[in-house]
């Protein structure tokens, strides 16, 4: 990356101090709160270039929004069908899940990104009596 800008910084802490997996906009809203000189474009470029360069990861839903999480750490994603919560999973990471493809396709995996879905513990309780 070029240069660490203070735009950039700024952008990257507030990601990290707010841990809901923001879009864009949700992203854009927390920081015009202490810094309104920032425009989404450069939120969106940023965004962009700290995702490239590994800093940061992106999440790709089937929502087809997608969200940032400042935890560029290898973990997994939960997200609630019907709250829409992203939660953080950590868990031995599927390492054969490369390989295997890898040997498959002959093509050369680096990483992959697994997002379990379904209704959170909360979503589950409150909906539980009609589940069953």
């Amino acid at each position: 990356m070029k240069r660490n800008t203070v735009q950039r910084q700024i952008i990257l802490e507030t990601l990290k101090k707010h841990k809901i997996h923001p879009t864009v906009d949700e992203l854009y809203v927390k920081i015009y709160e202490n810094h309104p000189s920032i425009s989404k474009a450069t939120v969106y470029r940023n965004l962009r270039q700290l995702t490239k360069h590994g800093i940061i990861r992106q999440i790709s839903l089937p929502d087809g929004l997608e969200r940032y999480d400042g935890n560029a750490e290898l973990h997994y994603h939960f997200n609630c069908k019907s709250c829409d919560v992203i939660v953080d999973i950590f868990i031995e990471p599927l390492a054969e899940l490369n390989a295997n493809v890898q040997k498959q396709y002959g093509v050369q995996v680096e990483e992959h990104d697994v997002v379990f879905s379904g209704l959170c513990l909360k979503c589950k309780t409150k909906g539980g009596a009609q589940n069953t």
